[in-house]
């Protein structure tokens, strides 16, 4: 027993595609973390990268597995349930937390705060 994986070509197709895809996003992100100038243009890549490139892997896994037991697996749904909600609260807590930072310190990158 060789241990190959015995998966029909009309399901290796997307799959492959599919982490190919999630692959190149997360990459995006990261090169985007690396080529913004500012803490707050930086925070985007990264964050739409993970969601959109951890969502194609999810779905690449899901696929997969599906195809092999010959039952739905659906385990990576809470997995996108966590990343998807985890992923947007992070960024506007350390958004939060480096403005009140930059305004403390009196920084003239960030507008003030409008008096009511």
């Amino acid at each position: 027993m060789t241990g190959a994986v015995d998966l029909p070509i009309w399901a290796a197709v997307p799959v492959a595609l599919l982490l190919l895809l999630g692959a190149a996003l997360t990459l995006i992100g990261s090169i985007g973390l690396l080529r913004l100038r500012s803490f707050y243009e930086r925070v985007h890549a990264p964050t739409l990268g993970s969601s959109l490139g951890v969502g194609c892997v999810l779905l690449a896994s899901m696929l997969f597995f599906s195809v092999l037991q010959t039952r739905l697996v659906v385990h990576e749904v809470l997995i996108g349930l966590f990343v998807v909600a985890t992923t947007p609260v992070t960024l506007m807590l350390l958004a939060r937390a480096a403005l009140y930072r930059d305004r403390q310190e009196g920084s003239d990158q960030v507008p003030r705060r409008q008096e009511r």
